[in-house]
């Protein structure tokens, strides 16, 4: 099991999370068709060459999800009770097909669950950057965590 219990977490603590994913054309099709999601600017690239891009915009779901996914294996997994909410989620700036993306994620609260003495919940915010370390993708992650021994 990678991830930590709630009783791991301090406030302040930071991941350089190693995985790093490169998105494909398939992963932005596939996603948007999946989720059926028509916008042009996802799925076709004529209309994306004559927006102010001038090339397909990778669906910001994707890229918000894969912000997710690829910060899992160091924080929740195995230790997750349940998700609580994802907040002040931002995408200052456009995810390209062929760019390569890295997570990181900090702690920004921690408290003792009040209806489950076995738990606790720990606030995360999550980055996504570029291969030229631009911030691609930002939020609050908050989850109920197990505490160890539990």
């Amino acid at each position: 099991m990678a991830g930590r219990f709630y009783d791991e977490w301090s406030i302040g603590d930071r991941i350089e999370h190693d995985i790093r994913r490169t998105v494909t054309e398939t992963d932005n099709l596939l996603f948007s068709t999946m989720t059926h999601n028509p916008q042009p600017l996802h799925l076709d690239a004529e209309a994306a060459k004559a927006s102010e891009f001038g090339q397909i915009l990778v669906n910001g779901t994707f890229t918000f999800s894969l912000m997710v996914g690829l910060t899992v294996g160091d924080t929740t997994l195995g230790t997750l009770i349940a998700n609580l909410g994802y907040d002040k989620l931002t995408m200052p700036k456009p995810v390209f097909i062929g760019d390569t993306l890295r997570a990181t994620s900090e702690v920004t609260d921690l408290r003792d669950s009040k209806s489950r003495p076995e738990a606790g919940i720990v606030t995360w915010r999550h980055r996504l950057l570029n291969q030229r370390d631009e911030i691609v993708c930002e939020c609050l992650r908050t989850a109920l965590l197990k505490r160890s021994g539990a």
